[in-house]
This record gives C-alpha cells, sequence and structure tokens, in this order.
C-alpha cells in the first residue's frame, strides 16, 4: 500500500473494513479465536511511545510482532531494527497502518501516534476486526471517546488504554485498601505532576522532511502548513493535535484518583492557570490547577507544572482516619491521622501486566476482562478533556453525572467535539 494517501481511498477502506467486519461469523476475536496457547500476532502503530511498546509486548510468551508502522522513514527503518534485535525476529516496517487492518493474520492494532489518531485508528481497527491497544489519553475530545465506547461494543472487539498503572499489582492492592476503609472514609484525591520542559520557540515555515510522510501524519486534523516546531513531540502543547500536560501525564494520577474514590462523571469542573513561564507557540497551560467535584461529597484536585520540576506525591487520598500515597513508580504508603507512616509496600508500574492482561483477553475470548478497558480510559480521560475546555473557555463547568456532558453552556459543548479535515472524519 502507498505511503501517499488520498481521502477517497481512507474512505473507501474504511467502508469496505466496516462491511467485511459486518458479514463476519460472529466471533468475539479476530482471526482465529485464539485459544490460550496459540500466537497472538500484532502490529504497531507509532514508533516514539510504539517502540517501548514493541519491546515489553515483544518479550511476551507467544506473541509475534508482525508490523511497525511509523510516517517518518527513518525512525521507522531504526525502529525495525530494534524491533528485531530484541525479538530475533524482523517486522515488516510500513508507512501506512491500513496494511496492518487488511492483514487477517493479525490480531491486534497497538495504536501509539499522536493524540489526534488515537481515536481515528482504534475505530479503524475494531471496524477491520481487530483488538486494540490505545495509548493514553485514548481520545483527542470527548465525542470520539464515546465513539471509542461504542465501536469496541459493535464490534465485540478487546479495547485497552494505556494507563498501565491499572494492572500493577501493588497499585491494586493500595486502591483496595482505600475501598476497604484503611484510610477511613475517603473524600478527597490530590495529583500532581511536574516536569522541566523547555520553550519550544516560534516556528518557522519549512519544506517537509524528505523522510516524513506529513498527509498521513496530519490524518484527521485539518491541514495545515509545516512548521520546524511541532514534530516528533511538541504537537503535545496544540490543541489541534494534543491535550497539553493534562491529557499527556495528568490522565494517569486522575485514572487512580477516579478508581481510588469510585466515582465516574463529575458534577462540576473548575481550572485555572496558563502560559506562565514561555513566550513561545504553546497553546496549552504549563501551569495548571483543576477541580472536579462529585456526587456522594468527593473531590479530585490535579495540579501540573510542565516547566518546573518539584517533587510532590503522585497521588494522595485523603480520609477521616489518615492517608493513603500511591507512587509514580507503584507502591504505596498509608499514614495515621498524625501523618505517621504506618505500612509501606513497593511496586513497579504495571506496564508489562498490562500488555499481558491485553494479549489474555484476546486469547480466552474476553473483550471486557481489561483492566482500563476503554469505557473505562474514555471515563478518565473525560476528566482531562473537561479541564481543558474549562480552562478553554475560563468557565465553570457544570457536568450531566449520568455522561459528563457540560449543561447549559453551548459554546463549551462545541469542544465536545472537532473540525476534522474533510474526509477523514471517523465514523462507527
Amino acid at each position: 500500500m502507498s505511503d501517499s494517501v488520498n481521502r477517497r481511498t481512507f474512505l473507501g477502506q474504511s467502508a469496505a473494513a466496516a462491511t467485511a467486519a459486518s458479514f463476519a461469523a460472529p466471533a468475539i476475536l479476530s482471526a482465529a479465536n485464539n485459544a490460550p496457547s496459540e500466537k497472538v500476532t500484532i502490529g504497531i502503530m507509532g514508533m516514539q511511545r510504539g517502540l517501548a511498546l514493541a519491546k515489553i509486548f515483544g518479550s511476551l510468551d507467544g506473541v509475534e510482532i508482525k508490523y511497525v508502522c511509523d510516517t517518518d522513514d527513518t525512525r521507522l527503518t531504526k525502529a525495525a531494527k530494534t524491533v528485531e534485535k530484541a525479538t530475533t525476529k524482523a517486522p515488516q516496517a510500513i508507512g501506512d497502518f491500513r496494511k496492518i487492518l487488511d492483514d487477517k493474520e493479525v490480531d491486534a492494532l497497538i495504536v501509539a501516534p499522536p493524540n489526534h489518531w488515537h481515536s481515528p485508528a482504534t475505530i479503524l481497527g475494531c471496524s477491520a476486526g481487530k483488538n486494540v491497544y490505545v495509548e493514553k489519553p485514548c481520545s483527542h475530545n470527548p465525542k470520539e471517546g464515546e465513539m471509542m465506547v461504542a465501536a469496541a461494543r459493535k464490534n465485540k472487539k478487546a479495547v485497552q488504554m494505556g494507563s498501565q498503572r491499572r494492572s500493577s499489582e501493588s497499585i491494586q492492592e493500595g486502591i483496595q485498601k482505600v475501598k476497604e476503609g484503611a484510610i477511613g472514609d475517603v473524600y478527597l484525591a490530590r495529583a500532581f505532576y511536574e516536569s522541566a520542559r523547555g520553550p519550544i520557540g516560534t516556528g518557522k515555515p519549512a519544506a517537509v522532511p524528505g523522510d516524513l510522510n506529513y498527509d498521513l501524519w496530519q490524518g484527521p486534523a485539518p491541514r495545515q502548513k509545516y512548521v520546524d516546531n511541532l514534530i516528533h513531540y511538541n504537537w503535545h502543547w496544540f490543541w489541534k493535535y494534543g491535550n497539553g500536560e493534562l491529557g499527556n501525564n495528568g490522565v494517569h494520577s486522575l485514572d487512580l484518583c477516579r478508581w481510588g474514590l469510585d466515582v465516574d462523571y463529575p458534577t462540576r469542573v473548575v481550572s485555572s492557570g496558563g502560559r506562565y513561564a514561555f513566550d513561545d507557540d504553546q497553546q496549552t497551560p504549563d501551569t495548571h490547577v483543576v477541580g472536579y467535584e462529585f456526587g456522594d461529597n468527593k473531590q479530585i484536585t490535579w495540579q501540573g507544572t510542565s516547566c518546573n520540576r518539584h517533587k510532590n506525591d503522585f497521588v494522595t487520598f485523603f480520609g477521616s482516619k489518615g492517608t493513603l500515597i500511591l507512587g509514580i513508580s507503584g507502591g504505596y504508603r498509608i499514614l495515621d491521622a498524625k501523618d505517621k507512616e504506618i505500612e509501606k509496600v513497593d511496586g513497579n508500574q504495571g506496564l508489562r501486566e498490562h500488555a499481558q492482561n491485553f494479549i489474555d483477553a484476546i486469547r480466552n475470548n474476553e473483550p471486557l476482562n481489561l483492566n482500563a478497558e476503554i469505557e473505562i480510559g474514555h471515563k478518565s480521560t473525560l476528566l482531562c478533556h473537561l479541564g481543558n475546555i474549562a480552562h478553554r473557555t475560563g468557565r465553570t463547568m457544570t457536568c450531566d453525572p449520568t455522561n459528563g456532558h457540560i449543561q447549559n453552556d453551548k459554546e463549551a459543548m462545541t469542544l465536545w467535539t472537532r473540525e476534522y479535515e474533510p474526509g477523514w472524519e471517523p465514523k462507527v
């Protein structure tokens, strides 16, 4: 398949994939309904985060990485060599992920490109009969998250979001302690993220590098001319492609907060912050504080500083009898009401366990038996979107506690979805 893809081809192949899925045998899984001992074949899209995932998935028993994919030929070639060295088998290196979807031997698509591709690629993957592991945040906007859940249900596919701490044994144990009342009645969860990112400057128009398929990189996003400070990482700080630090890293801690408090959708969201550290092209806040209120007198707060590193606890739960702290690298600590540490457990982030959980769900024909199943992922990602919408509008968001939809604010609800490049709109 050619790397140069036009929108008409995209729509035609999308429709064909959906049609094929609708006439397939009524099986939960793609391909051969894998027994626990059978091989699981995967393709990986996006060779930045995807390269790390390739090493993890490639280390699991019975998993074959058949494809690696990236729109940057130079990065793709290097990644293919790295994967071959790590797994002793050379994957096929391709520039267009839809070749993965066309291959009936492939059981799962790993989606790890920039955020604006997460949902469209996942939906196409489900429609083509593939299970999907999608990196966080699972969507670029709230509507896409809802569509991802619908696509998983319609096609009966396993869709896991890459919030790997859900699979960490020590984190699971810590959350269970919270739920069992180890610190009494829990009413507040507080999350932090700090980094020391520098300025990105002012982008200048430039020729598209010869090794980059910029049209396919943009995909569903409205077209803009290439500038020299966007790719491969700074897209995180532009609303057209990314979700700022809140979506980039805040989703991890917010997911744990929501899990421990046992809450779904907020009733009220407030935001403060902005671009304080540098005068550059970044659109998303580098200093950001968001508060979420839920029913039953529960609250989550998140504080992110992209340009000022200072060590804080990753997630802290406050209860009537003390506090419980989850570490950024796993493990937990329990402090009594007088702030004295009474228990400490070490652990890890659960990266390998999270990948194994996804593979097990495929092998066992149990698409809902996932630690971060897409509905869970959507609810946690939605907190990031709501915080960003509150920031962008400068207003408090009042939300429907049954689905998170913003109430009585039509302008804010325009940010529930996005503008797409004509012909590239995702469809379930």
